[in-house]
């Protein structure tokens, strides 16, 4: 886990890309079923991976879903793209394109520093 309080938890999705989930502690099947405190902070915190992901990383694309059809619990996916991943440009649950030779910084030290900036 990144991050806790008392609306979320950001969680590490094991991958070769930096990838998180923002869930809300509340199990609630649709977004439109969240308190506005609930969505303020996924939105806080969807800002500030984005951004990180961007500096730390120098992704070319940060791809942000919602989506929960076997997990019907409200989280979003925060994913820092790369040209060279497996999968680019297809989503990373898509058909595998190459074989990926990414050469990112440390995934450890960035999840650190990302549970302190949140």
């Amino acid at each position: 886990m990144v991050y806790e309080d008392d609306l979320v938890t950001v969680e590490i999705e094991p991958s070769e890309i930096p990838w998180v989930k923002v869930f809300t502690k509340r199990k609630v099947k649709e977004f439109s079923e969240c308190t506005v405190a609930e969505k303020t902070e996924i939105f806080r915190i969807i800002d500030i991976v984005e951004k990180s992901m961007l500096s730390y990383f120098n992704a070319d694309k940060i791809n942000i879903a919602s989506f929960g059809n076997l997990l019907p619990h409200v989280h979003w996916h925060v994913m820092a793209r790369f040209e060279g991943d497996s999968y680019f440009p297809e989503p990373m649950w898509g058909a595998k394109q190459r074989e990926s030779n990414l050469d990112l910084p440390n995934f450890e030290v960035f999840f650190s520093e990302l549970g302190k900036q949140l």
